[in-house]
């Protein structure tokens, strides 16, 4: 797709929403988790699609699949490239390069539960970013890298305390 068609399906997207504000707020599909064996688990999109993940032999799994963490930054990188990619066709911008790199450094002991002061999760986080559009001025691009960062998804899911809750169910 062009920026100008992207711009266009944005355009009337955002009018309809100004329009109609209580269809923005939508119940998206639930993500289930099947165990297969072992730490190796199975994951089927409404679409079909199949992630699998798995821990490495270290921890008791047997390294047949990625794991769950590597997809978290995968959710962040493809989320923060797809707001950018989104903004920059809303500017009119014709992006020939975007590549979105997301790194974090953990420490094992906190998902191993070993000592309670070690967290589980990421330490520290830090995203790249690579932008290119001819003609295009420094600034501009990095005006749409730092509105994406403010409108991303999964960064904001990252990044701000949301309500979690667990409903557990014996069978």
């Amino acid at each position: 797709m062009t920026a100008e068609s992207i711009r266009n399906s944005l355009k009337t997207a955002i009018g309809f929403l100004k329009e109609n504000p209580d269809f923005a707020r939508i119940k998206n599909p639930p993500a289930t988790a099947v165990l297969e064996s072992g730490l190796k688990f199975r994951v089927e999109s409404p679409k079909g699609e199949i992630i699998i993940t798995d821990m490495a032999p270290e921890v008791g799994g047997e390294g047949s699949a990625t794991s769950p963490g590597w997809y978290m930054r995968v959710a962040l990188a493809t989320c923060d490239a797809t707001v950018m990619a989104m903004k920059a066709a809303r500017e009119g911008i014709e992006l020939n390069a975007l590549e979105v790199t997301v790194d974090y450094e953990s420490d094992a002991r906190g998902t191993l539960g070993i000592g309670d002061s070690v967290h589980p999760g990421p330490l520290d986080m830090s995203v790249k970013v690579r932008i290119g559009a001819d003609g295009v001025p420094e600034e501009k691009l990095r005006d749409v890298v730092k509105w994406a960062e403010a409108h991303s998804p999964v960064a904001d899911a990252i990044c701000r305390a949301i309500s979690y809750s667990t409903e557990v169910k014996i069978i």
